[in-house]
């Protein structure tokens, strides 16, 4: 299980990345600069969990860009699989891809972590919220999918 120490805490700069998005355009973080972002990583696209979670923040988008934020989404899954899940689910955010998983361990959203009793590696449902000056503002770790954009939004003061 990642412990504290391998964790991004609260006031770390955000590690900067480019990646492409489902349409295979590079998206950069600093690109957003100004702007404060929820960036979520889902373990597989077309999947249960990450099919509600996703339908959640597509759900919630105008409350949360009302009140200044930008979400991106991001997978190990190549760009083909999360163009077809943006359009089978009509997301309204960008999907962005990281096959190689390096964004995955710079954010930590990757490793050991418990699933059904046994000890696994894979991604951790992660969500960091940034800032505008591209500084964690929340680090969110082990998230459930179901609810958890609406404790985000809570926790946000988001209504």
């Amino acid at each position: 299980m990642a412990t504290g120490a391998d964790r991004l805490e609260k006031g770390d700069t955000a590690p900067d990345f480019t990646l492409q998005d489902e349409n295979g355009s590079p998206v950069s973080l600093t690109n957003f600069q100004g702007q404060k972002v929820i960036l979520y990583f889902y373990p597989a696209a077309m999947t249960p969990g990450c099919t509600t979670e996703a339908c959640d923040f597509r759900d919630s988008l105008n409350s949360l860009q009302s009140a200044g934020y930008q979400v991106l989404g991001i997978s190990k899954d190549e760009p083909g699989k999360n163009k077809e899940f943006k359009e089978q689910e009509n997301l309204n955010f960008p999907l962005l891809s990281d096959p190689d998983l390096a964004v995955h361990n710079a954010y930590r959203a990757y490793g050991e972590k418990s699933m059904y009793g046994k000890t696994v590696e894979g991604v951790i449902r992660s969500t960091f919220v940034l800032n505008e000056t591209g500084f964690v503002e929340l680090p969110l770790y082990n998230v459930k999918a179901t609810g958890h954009v609406a404790s985000l939004r809570k926790k946000l003061g988001i209504g």
